[in-house]
């Protein structure tokens, strides 16, 4: 049997005034998370620029949402200081929100599936 991941994604307004309130309007966060343990295995975002997003998902890999959104909400604070900042943690808290309901009805649940079968990607 394979494991499941879960998926869960969170958006806020961003400012019309910087690049990327031009390009998307809104900003996307979406995590790919281990259920089991609440880790964040993967992560993405709508920052315009590649290195914006690679420098985001590499703060949120590895993260265990079981400890809460405030210590990541707090390593954004300290570390990113783009103007995307306010939508970029106010995703982060939609996103938090999902996997707490998620946590609630399945607490460290462990999804599987049939060995072979196709996971989506």
């Amino acid at each position: 049997m394979v494991q499941k991941t879960v998926f869960f994604s969170g958006y806020a307004k961003l400012p019309s005034t910087i690049t990327a309130g031009k390009l998307y309007e809104v900003q996307a966060v979406t995590v790919e998370i281990e259920p089991q343990t609440g880790m964040i295995l993967n992560a993405d975002c709508t920052l315009s620029t590649q290195l914006g997003r690679r420098f985001v998902r590499k703060i949120l890999r590895g993260y265990d949402l079981d400890q809460g959104i405030e210590p990541l909400i707090a390593e954004i604070q300290a570390r990113y200081y783009g103007g995307a900042k306010s939508a970029l943690i106010s995703a982060l808290r939609m996103m938090y929100q999902q996997f707490r309901v998620f946590r609630k009805d399945h607490p460290k649940t462990v999804l599987r599936l049939d060995a072979g079968a196709n996971s989506g990607d």
